[in-house]
């Protein structure tokens, strides 16, 4: 059987296609960039989802289109509505319509849980219509679908807007990782190996038509997430919380609007988070040491 994989060289799309090459796909890389880890077997195409011509020949002879390509980072998508909708709605709507050209088996739509809420700016309600788009291409054409709709993600290969990413690369440069709100925000987490192995789960026909949360069962306050990075780096970053809350994201809970219900699917088997954070404290400080090791707080023993 064969994948493509849309935003595959991404942080979460590259461990999707890595799961499915495990699984024994036939696998495709689309993406603006060459994917750093490309494995034997992949293969790779650097292309532009608003490039309908080029989404047309990458999805052709598919069985199975993941959909990982956006413009995710709700700042980002604040400060470029424009961008962001022709980006994240126009470049699904090709990907779509190909889909249902080379009758494609299924399309697996990379969603968020800010389409629950009122938060998210024009993320979330670029989002909430690509959901929409998705559902009419199955009434319309018989488009067969499966939105998964994803926690707060963190693990190894994390974008630059990732927050505990960020937060582990401030405490390893500067010795303190600063927060605005009081840290009470709660949070779902969930290893992005993880989420990628249920992403392939997804396949099943169980989950044909379907609207999926996938999330851990890890689910904390960001307070208690910052504390167990200061304790893995020896109590020896300060933690400081400003004013405000961070915009556009919710405190508690996002839910406020109501989309199709989706069933919450959670590994069975998961990533503790404590190892998980420590993986990536190790992985970010080997990344960092490599350009100015002098910039890293000390971590030897007093």
């Amino acid at each position: 059987m064969k994948a493509i994989v849309f935003g595959g060289a991404g942080f979460l799309g590259s461990h999707v296609a890595d799961e499915l090459t495990k699984q024994g796909y036939d696998v495709t890389i689309f993406d603006l960039r060459g994917s750093p880890y490309l494995q034997q077997g992949q293969t790779m195409i650097k292309g532009d989802i608003l490039n309908q011509n080029q989404v047309r020949m990458a999805i052709q002879g598919n069985d199975y289109v993941y959909h990982f390509a956006a413009i995710a980072d709700i700042k980002e998508a604040r400060d470029k509505p424009v961008e962001a909708a022709n980006f994240n709605i126009m470049g699904t709507m090709y990907i779509l319509d190909a889909c249902r050209e080379f009758s494609v088996k299924r399309i697996m739509y990379s969603s968020s849980i800010y389409v629950y809420s009122d938060h998210g700016s024009f993320y979330r309600s670029s989002k909430q219509a690509c959901e929409l788009f998705v559902e009419n291409y199955h009434k319309e054409y018989g488009l067969e679908f499966t939105v998964m709709r994803y926690g707060s993600l963190y693990g190894l290969r994390a974008n630059e807007f990732n927050f505990i990413k960020n937060c582990i690369k401030q405490a390893l440069i500067e010795g303190t990782i600063t927060r605005q709100g009081d840290g009470n925000e709660i949070r779902d987490y969930i290893n992005v190996v993880d989420a990628a192995r249920s992403s392939v789960d997804a396949l099943s026909d169980n989950y044909k038509n379907c609207y999926l949360m996938i999330s851990g069962q890890q689910t904390m306050k960001v307070r208690e997430v910052l504390e167990m990075i200061s304790e893995i780096l020896q109590n020896k970053v300060k933690i400081q919380y400003l004013p405000g809350n961070m915009y556009g994201h919710y405190q508690i809970t996002p839910y406020s609007f109501r989309p199709k219900v989706a069933i919450k699917m959670q590994p069975r088997e998961y990533h503790d988070m404590g190892q998980g954070i420590l993986d990536c404290i190790y992985d970010m400080y080997a990344t960092l040491a490599t350009s100015d090791k002098n910039k890293l707080i000390n971590l030897a023993d007093d």
